[in-house]
Formats: C-alpha cells, structure tokens, sequence
C-alpha cells in the first residue's frame, strides 16, 4: 500500500487556486500518463523478422537473377504482411485508455475558502475533498473529519467493507458505501494505490506464442531449405554443373519455404473461432487469447466476484435463550434499510423474505443507519399496535449495550470465526426491556456454477488456483465449498520467497491451490512465477485489482460484471453470468489449435516435398523442373486457399495442448519423404509414357506444368490427410473446406489443360493420372504410415508423462 504523506495545509480553508495551479505544473496532474507510439515505426518493424528477411532475401535475389515478375510478386507478398501485421497490432488493448476515463469525474473541493466542483484531474496534493456515500474516490486522501464505510472490493479484493475514521488513508477507486467525510489528498495521478495499478497493467506483457511458433516454424523451414540446397551446391561442384544455375534453383527454393499464410492463419482462423464463442457468451478482444486458451493449463481465479457472487450472505443463526431463528432475521431485517444499497444490510432483507418472515409489513417509524462510532443500526417499528426498537451491530457493542457475557457469545460463534466469516449480534427492547436475540454469520457464497467449473476444467487438464484479497480462513472456506484442497498461501509467503528467489516463487505458486491477503502486485507476481515455470496461465477477475494480473496471462478473462477497466485489461470477456463459458472458451480453444496444426503440418510437409523433390529432379536431369513463377503460383493456389481449414470440423482434445513443432517436423518429415519418392515416380511417368520434357534456360515447358501438377495435387490432397490424426475416414471435412479445395482443383485443371504464360498446357489425360495416383498414395499408403506414427508418438509422450 502507498505510504500516507502528510501535508501542511489549513482544512477550513484549502489551497488558494495560484497554489493549486503550481503544484499542478510542479507535480503533474491527477491522471495517468500513457505512453505513445510512433505507428510509423510500429509499421516499419513489421519488415523485421525471419518471415520478412525471407521475402526480402527473395526480392534481392530475384533481381541480381534478373526476375522481374518474381521480384514484384514477392515485393507485393511482402508489403501485404507488413500491413496485416500492422493492422493487427494497432487493435492493442485500451485498458490504460480506461483508466484515464476513470479519473475524469468531478471533486467538491475546498479552495479559497469555498467548496466548488472541479474535475479531479486537477485535484493536487493537500486539496481539501469532500466526499459522501456513492462517491468514487479521485485521489488517495486521508479522513480528516468524519467517518464512512468504504468498498474496496475493486481494488484490493475484500469482500466486506471497510471502517474508515479520521488519520485512516482512503484509496482512489475505491466507493464510499456509507457515510461522510472531509479529507485531505495526499497522492494524485500515478502515485496512488490506483495509478500503481495502472502502471502494472502498462508494463504487463503477456507472451504472443503465436509469434513463437511461427519463428520455430520459419526456422524449421530454413534447416530444411538450407540443408538441401548445402547438398545441391555439393552436388553441383561434384557433377561440374553451372553455380549459376544452382543460385537460380536457391531462389526458387527460398521462395518455397515462406510461410506467408500462417500470420494470416492465425488470425483467420481465430476470427472465426471469436463468432464461434460470441454465439456462448464470450466476447474475445485479443485474438491470440481463443488460441492461448487451447495451450492453458493453469486457471488463476479471483475469489470475489468471480467464484463467489460478491454479494454477503447469512450464513447461520445462534439464537439466544428465549428467541427463536425467524426472530433474529425478522428483527436484523427490521434494523436494515434496502434504500441503503449497504450489502449487510441487504443480506439480512434477501434473508427474510426468501424465509417468508415478510418485514415489509412492518412500518419504520425510525432509522439511525450505521455509524462506525457506535458500530450499529437501530430502528423503531410497528405492525398490528405492536412497538419494537430493533438494533443491530457489532457483537462487543451489542453485548456491552445488552449487559451480555461476551465471552460466551465468542465461544458460540468461534465456529463461524475459524471460517472467516463476520458476525454480528441482533437485539431488541419489547416492553422497555432490551435483551441480545441472537447471533448471525455472514458470508460471500460461491457462485451455483463454481464447483461445476472447476472439476470440468480438471477433467480438461487444466490446475485451478484461487486468489483472494480475504483472511486466510475465508480463502479456506471457499475452496472447501468449491472443491479445491486447503493448500492455500498467504502473501507474506509467497512474496518473501518471492524476493528471496523467483524460482522459489514459482515452486510455490505450483504447489498451492490458492492465495491469500494478496494485493494487485501479488496476483501480477503469480501469474508471472507460473510463467516462468513454463506454465500457459488465464487469469479470471471482475476488478480494478486484477487488471494488471488480466494482461499479463495469455487468457485474461473477465466476468459479465467486471469493471471497465479488467474489461479492458482481459484478453476475454465472459457476457452472461457465471463461468461456465470458460469451458467453452477452452474447447473452442483447442479446435482452432487443431485447425492451426493441420495447416502447420501441410506446409511442413509440402515444403519437404517441394525443396527435396526439385533439388533431387534438378540432380537427376540436370533441369529445373518448376520456376520460381511456379512456386508462387503454388503459394496462392494452396497456401492462401487452404485458409479455409479455419473453419474445418476439428476435435478438441482431452488436455491442454503444446505447440511441439520439433515433433511435428519428424513425422512430416517422414511424411515429406515418402511424397518425394512417390513424386518422383510420377515424374519418371510422364517423361516416360506422356515423353514431357524440359524448355531452354529461362523458358517454361509442359515437364514445368507436369511437376506444377504433381505438387499443386499431392500438397492440396495432403490436408485431407493431415487434418484427421487417426484415419482420414474418421470425421468429415468442413462443407466450405471440402469445396473451396474441390474448385481449387477444378481451376487448376483448366489452366493445365488450356495453359497461360508460364504454365503450357499438357494433356487432360496427365492430369488426370497425377491426380488419381497422388490421390491413391495419399489415402492408402501415407495415411496408413501417418496414423501408426502419430499413435506410436502417443504412446511415447504419456510414457514420459508417467516416468
């Protein structure tokens, strides 16, 4: 918590406005500052990156090559990456935006001797405020004059509200519940409880594994295309061929192995999963964050709000001797007051009338709401003739007034204590005698759906931890009620690891089940020791306090009735009550990993089978068998038309996912391996029977068009294999995948046969036996291999799991 400063300043009559004004310009304004960026540079990094050096090296060979209309194609690809890589990132989160708007309200405040409205950016250190019930507080102040009840739940988590008297601190962005004061302020801006709030969320930086996977997958590409060509260049040196021409097959090669689509198959295929979790109630605004959710395999949850309802409760009745249950929860109802909105005295109401006990049919003649100099309420009613002063308060005050054993009350109450929950003490005067009726507890129940939650999300693989502002004892209670074990860390634990060792740190937040009396950096510092234990973190919150923590998971999540500003600072945000959207937020997840997967494994796969089979083809016949032309044409024709998959029918696995792409490449590898050969057979097909040949240097030939074939069918095929990870026949493709690629084959059959410039037309019946071969070799023979590798990698994996 930010230290109180005191200030030398008259509080009857304030700063004079020439003061004010300078410690304004001296100090800074009550506001959050927020950094800008140069969207000039923002757009020009975007040609930074091993995706734009490929392109860039492309375009710098194609014109010592002399490649004209290779070099302006790719120069086009390249300039269309930088602009949706733009595009994107311009969409960052406005939650530092949020928190400004939170400051522009207006303050009384005292100035020259007169109380005036001024907007609290103006506020300054040592202004006199005042402030009243339902007040947002503008700056941190310090209670001056009078006493009040303040709700801090948004800031620090605490479900109760909290006392505040003269000398007592109040934090900006916190809600005057009950009660007035005069203050004095004492920070402003980002030096607040609320400004060092948003200061984290600024510096919150979750990791983008959407960028991770494509730079291993760019890397990947690169071993591939660099180990090949490091073969043809042997091979050539060896074999007397021109180097020339090995540089013009490099060119073609590199052009190959870029995966420009897969930015845009991210995006793509997590826009549509977004339409696919508004229509179940979740709003996603990262895009990254439907597929983070499919990695995720630990929930940090805050307690207040999101596993419970944020609304107290009774949680019991101890009636005293001569009373009964129904009187002690009529007569605390009595001493209650709806128009209050105060939470205590709304449970004892709620209580009461889902009971039947029916208090509004009694007549307050009188109300002294609660005041935290005498800790109590008290009011005069009447019904049918009969009078009763009602009080309700703190159990000392009520057992001193009442002439009570207290002693004995706290041993009749030590049960709900030992469970955190707060008690208080009814009594009543009947006949001029006052007398203590009973005990009631209150508490912050779990949500029905709770519980429900957190044993599917197990059953997903996912570990659930819970966060709390809340004592100890409270935190406990709760993950009884919910399922969680009592393996519950205070903050002192946690940070004095913390500070000792990070590592340390991140053992104990694995270990734990929850946290308790934690503050905003606490929940910031868990999700980053998860982190850094490797772990893939959501993070679900309703309140300024977990904004910071929101942004820095991969899956920030807030609930329906968060704040704007955890709204702004989450990655998702739930629209209906409870959280049992976030299952669907997971499994949904996870089909567009699968998607995401199925296009990776593709590419893979074509790109083995391009690079190989055109180095191995330029060896055997000492010819180029496709052009750089070629290849981009392929580019469009496959990589950008097998987007579609984004909306294929993928299945949604039983536990959390992990981007292997190391794995990943050794079964398309494998795959890759056996397309080549069966490729190259086909070639060997058409030189033979259908007697295709090569051009002169620099011209295309039919043989160009019959490889052209042989890739274009194998590498769209492909994906129908791919896309199932048992047998191809196990589930259905998607109706828009299924015939986006059944035209994408048509058109390409039509250009073959009828042929345009750089791609002559051969005849209808060599089409034809590429296509029924590749088909053939795809569905029986690769398929067939694909299923037992991935079964035996299976097996491997849970192997090492339970070694």
């Amino acid at each position: 918590m930010p230290d109180a400063k005191t200030t030398d300043v008259n509080t009857l009559v304030g700063l004079t406005q020439e003061e004010a004004h300078r410690r304004a310009e001296t100090e800074g304004y009550n506001e959050v500052p927020e950094p800008k960026k140069n969207l000039v540079l923002v757009f020009l990094k975007k040609f930074w990156g091993l995706t734009a050096w490929m392109l860039e090296a492309v375009v710098i060979l194609s014109a010592i090559l002399g490649k004209t209309l290779d070099l302006y194609i790719i120069l086009a690809l390249l300039v269309l990456n930088a602009i949706l890589g733009f595009v994107q990132e311009v969409r960052a989160s406005k939650a530092v935006e949020t928190l400004k708007q939170k400051l522009r309200i207006n303050a009384r405040v005292l100035r020259d001797g007169k109380w005036q409205l001024v907007p609290a950016r103006e506020l300054v250190r040592g202004d006199v405020v005042r402030v009243r019930a339902g007040d947002f507080v503008p700056a941190d102040v310090k209670l001056a004059e009078g006493n009040l009840e303040a709700d801090q739940a948004a800031l620090t988590g605490e479900s109760l509200t909290v006392p505040k008297a003269p000398g007592d601190l109040l934090y900006s962005g916190s809600i005057v519940k009950s009660g007035e004061a005069t203050t004095q302020v004492e920070l402003t801006g980002a030096k607040t409880f609320f400004g060092k709030t948003t200061e984290l969320v600024q510096t919150a930086k979750p990791k983008l594994h959407m960028e991770e996977v494509i730079s291993q997958v760019v890397n990947w590409l690169l071993i591939i295309v660099g180990a090949t060509l490091a073969v043809a260049f042997i091979a050539a040196l060896v074999l007397g061929i021109n180097l020339l021409n090995v540089l013009s097959l490099a060119l073609v090669l590199m052009a190959s192995s870029i995966p420009v689509a897969l930015p845009a198959m991210f995006t793509i295929s997590m826009a549509v999963g977004s339409l696919e979790l508004v229509k179940r109630g979740v709003l996603v605004t990262r895009l990254s964050a439907a597929e983070d959710a499919a990695t995720m395999d630990t929930l940090c949850t805050d307690k207040t709000g999101t596993i419970t309802k944020n609304e107290l409760t009774v949680a019991g009745v101890i009636p005293q001797e001569g009373f009964t249950e129904a009187q002690v929860l009529l007569w605390g109802a009595l001493a209650s007051q709806e128009a209050n909105h105060d939470p205590i005295d709304l449970a004892f109401l709620h209580s009461a009338q889902a009971k039947g006990l029916k208090p509004e049919t009694w007549t307050q003649k009188r109300f002294i709401p609660f005041d935290p100099k005498t800790r109590r309420t008290e009011a005069e009613v009447q019904n049918s003739g009969e009078s009763l002063t009602v009080y309700k308060g703190a159990v000392n005050v009520l057992a001193e007034l009442t002439g009570s054993n207290l002693a004995a009350l706290t041993e009749q109450a030590h049960e709900y204590a030992d469970k955190g929950y707060r008690t208080l003490a009814v009594a009543v005067k009947q006949n001029g005698k006052l007398n203590l009726a009973g005990l009631v507890a209150l508490y912050d129940p779990p949500r029905p759906d709770a519980g429900q939650l957190i044993s599917e999300l197990r059953n997903l693989g996912i570990k659930v931890k819970m966060l709390t502002g809340d004592a100890l004892p409270i935190a406990r209670e709760t993950a009884r009620q919910v399922g969680l074990s009592d393996a519950i860390t205070t903050s002192a634990v946690f940070e004095e690891a913390h500070e000792k060792d990070p590592l340390e740190a991140g053992r104990v937040a694995d270990a734990s089940d929850g946290f308790a009396e934690i503050y905003p950096q606490d929940k910031f510092n868990i999700v980053e020791s998860l982190q850094k234990k490797g772990h893939i973190v959501g993070m679900t919150g309703d309140g300024l306090n977990d904004a910071p923590s929101l942004k820095q998971a991969e899956v920030g999540i807030a609930v329906a009735s968060a704040t704007d500003v955890a709204k702004g600072a989450a990655s998702a945000v739930l629209t209906g009550d409870g959280l049992a959207n976030i299952v669907d937020l997971v499994k949904v997840g996870r089909m567009i990993y699968q998607r995401i997967l199925t296009w990776i494994f593709n590419k893979v796969v074509k790109t083995f089978q391009i690079v190989v089979f055109v180095v191995a083809a330029f060896l055997l016949t000492h010819q180029f068998v496709v052009s750089a032309f070629d290849v981009v044409l392929l580019l469009f024709m496959i990589d950008f038309v097998t987007l579609s998959i984004s909306t294929d029918r993928a299945r949604w696995s039983p536990q959390p996912d992990t981007w292997d792409i190391s794995a990943l490449v050794r079964t398309s590898a494998v795959i890759g391996g056996l397309v080549v050969l069966e490729s190259l057979g086909i070639l060997w097909l058409g030189m033979s029977f259908f007697h295709l040949s090569g051009g002169t240097a620099g011209q295309a030939s039919t043989l160009n068009s019959y490889s052209f074939a042989i890739l274009f069918y194998f590498g769209l095929l492909t994906v129908f294999m791919v896309r199932e990870r048992g047998h191809f026949w196990e589930s259905s493709p998607s109706p828009q995948l299924f015939w986006i690629t059944l035209a994408d084959m048509a058109v390409v059959a039509v250009l073959l046969t009828v042929g345009i410039p750089g791609l002559p037309a051969i005849a209808p019946l060599a089409t034809g036996t590429v296509v029924l071969m590749s088909a053939f070799f795809t569905f029986v023979v690769n398929d067939t291999i694909k299923t037992a590798l991935l079964k035996a990698q299976n097996r491997a994996k849970v192997k090492k799991e339970l070694s």
